[in-house]
């Protein structure tokens, strides 16, 4: 969520974990899952993002740095320009992520600045701007970003609708979910439990997209070095 001016936080592991390479150069865990490098200064994501690609046979690490973001309207901007910056945390497939909620009432705010109301305003200062409001529509957007030393970047959206609740409700997730009501539910994200989230969160459909590509992306990187092995 975009914040202002462009900015990063220092992590108290900059150099981060060390990898483990397989001869043909792609990036392994110890149990030869494919492994992602999540950078974000946020460790509920980074949670999330780990129980979500786990039954994907993705590994997930923690890069725990916060993004560098970019001041813009549109939340795959603000993913792509930070994923430039984070290319040179070195030779590791990354993803970082941006999100928002964007509350029609509001005319789509807070949007892509998201995280600096909520630190700012918080969840009362939202509630506060809704009290006298009928309409309470909205959605979370959440946004990837994601390369790798032989991929370019690519981007997947995942996106839920739902409506502002009239009161935070529930001490489950962290951010708006103690506001956010998705739809076909009457409960917050707050109030439900983490499998649910990863179910039907906008997290869990951007992350899903992701591990779809990624496995058949990994499958034909596969494919294409057996087939160069072969032809030695």
């Amino acid at each position: 969520m975009a914040t202002g001016k462009p900015r990063a936080r220092r992590s108290s592991n900059p150099a981060g974990p060390r990898l483990e390479k397989s001869p043909e150069g792609d990036v392994t865990s110890p149990l030869g899952k494919k492994t992602v490098w999540f950078l974000s200064g946020n460790v509920n994501k980074f949670r999330e993002a780990k129980s979500i690609l786990a039954p994907f046979g993705i590994r997930v690490r923690h890069l725990d740095r916060a993004k560098v973001e970019v001041q813009d309207t549109r939340l795959e901007n603000i993913a792509r320009f930070a994923l430039k910056e984070a290319l040179g945390a070195g030779r590791k497939p990354i993803l970082v992520e941006d999100s928002g909620l964007f509350i029609e009432a509001l005319g789509g705010f807070p949007g892509p600045y998201s995280s600096f109301v909520y630190a700012t305003i918080g969840l009362k200062g939202i509630l506060d701007l809704l009290r006298k409001e009928q309409h309470r529509q909205a959605y979370f957007q959440s946004t990837i970003a994601f390369r790798s030393p032989s991929v370019e970047p690519r981007v997947f959206t995942g996106r839920v609708s739902g409506r502002i609740a009239r009161r935070a409700l529930g001490t489950s997730g962290f951010g708006y979910d103690p506001i956010f009501i998705p739809s076909g539910s009457e409960k917050t994200f707050g109030q439900t439990e983490l499998s649910f989230k990863n179910v039907n969160s906008h997290r869990a459909r951007a992350f899903r997209r992701f591990a779809r590509w990624f496995a058949t992306s990994s499958s034909n990187t596969v494919r294409k070095s057996d087939g160069k092995r072969a032809l030695k």
